[in-house]
């Protein structure tokens, strides 16, 4: 008898994972989105919303691999474990239980605008896209605060996009991309610079209540500064907020994610799993990244099979694109600080075509 998985969140590990599992079991995905609504790229995100929805905002009917899956839309309110069910509630605030043999929790975290657990239709997502961007569009002096690859990557895409712009990056540390080699430090640094983004070290921001909105100016900063004006500010400071109040707190760490093994499984509980942003793999919680989704779907699949389960290892060193793709390509940083690019007709055809839509995601329509 086929065993029944529900997969708690359908982002970018959430979809990894269940396409691979769907072949082997009856898979339900729940999701608060009509599609997938990647937390990637949030530079292109805002700069260049047309471009960035096309590989990054996909509809779940557009991937074969989720052709088998029973999609249920809608928020997730509780899990009993012990019973080994969920509750979802739709739009309507219908309530239903969806039993399960095995559960997959990827439901992610709350950070900024561009990652919020709200009930949205793609119309919605879309109506979103075009706001935001238009609200940037109308800024002449734009504010972004925050020293990570999400901030760094939304300064250097509205300078490209608005070169006319003034565009501010404030971040506490000496340097931006705490956690990144110092080679991929020194040439981003260089790269804003060439686009005219003003970096501003040393500006630890005063954080408003409404910083998952983009606000307007001035920013107070704790660290003796004048104010900063601008006419909007994007706040991408990393303190993230896991998606889990539906889950019971015997499950959580101190902060609220997920505990979980090495192999991606929650202690005590057999057949329930966690990847992605929600799982606490580590400081960072890389599975969101690095093959996490895979290894999740390989290890439940192991676990029905009475195998042997792999252990998810967290890279060492933060590595990878930090800008994004750009009209002229995409440079990829390397573990030690050496730059890779990739010319720009190679990011369509292979990349996105072949290795994500065809090889991660197995099929992806047009």
């Amino acid at each position: 008898m086929r065993k029944r998985i529900v997969v708690a969140g359908l982002g970018d590990s959430g979809i990894l994972a269940a396409v691979r599992l769907a072949p082997h079991a009856d898979v339900v995905g729940v999701s608060v989105k009509d599609g997938l609504v990647s937390g990637q790229e949030l530079g292109m995100r805002v700069a260049r919303p047309d471009a960035w929805a096309r590989d990054y905002f996909i509809v779940f009917r557009r991937f074969r691999g989720l052709d088998p899956v029973r999609i249920v839309h809608g928020a997730l309110t509780g899990a009993d474990l012990d019973a080994r069910t969920v509750t979802v509630a739709a739009a309507d605030g219908t309530e239903t239980v969806e039993p399960f043999d095995v559960l997959l929790i990827s439901t992610g975290t709350t950070n900024g605008f561009w990652r919020r657990p709200t009930l949205q239709t793609a119309d919605d997502v879309a109506a979103d896209l075009h706001d935001t961007h238009e609200r940037l569009a109308r800024a002449q002096r734009i504010a972004v605060v925050g020293g990570g690859a999400t901030a760094v990557s939304g300064a250097g895409n509205l300078a490209r996009s608005w070169p006319d712009k003034v565009i501010d990056l404030y971040f506490p540390g000496a340097q931006i991309l705490p956690g990144y080699h110092v080679g991929t430090q020194v040439r981003v640094a260089q790269r804003l610079a060439e686009l005219g983004v003003r970096q501003h070290l040393g500006h630890r921001a005063i954080l408003p209540p409404d910083r998952d909105e983009i606000t307007a100016g001035p920013i107070e900063f704790s660290t003796g500064q004048p104010d900063g004006e601008a006419d909007a500010v994007l706040w991408a400071v990393g303190r993230a907020r896991p998606n889990t109040a539906w889950l019971p707190p015997q499950i959580l760490d101190d902060d609220g994610f997920v505990r979980v093994t090495p192999e991606l499984a929650i202690p005590g509980y057999p057949g329930v799993f966690a990847v992605g942003d929600v799982a606490a793999t580590d400081p960072l919680r890389t599975s969101a990244r690095n093959g996490g989704g895979a290894l999740v779907a390989r290890n439940i699949l192991a676990q029905l099979r009475s195998q042997k389960l792999r252990r998810y290892r967290p890279p060492a060193v933060r590595w990878g694109s930090v800008l994004g793709p750009q009209p002229d390509g995409l440079e990829v940083f390397t573990p030690w600080g050496q730059a890779v690019r990739f010319p720009a007709w190679t990011v369509d055809r292979v990349l996105q075509r072949f290795v994500v839509r065809r090889q991660l995601y197995r099929g992806v329509r047009d």
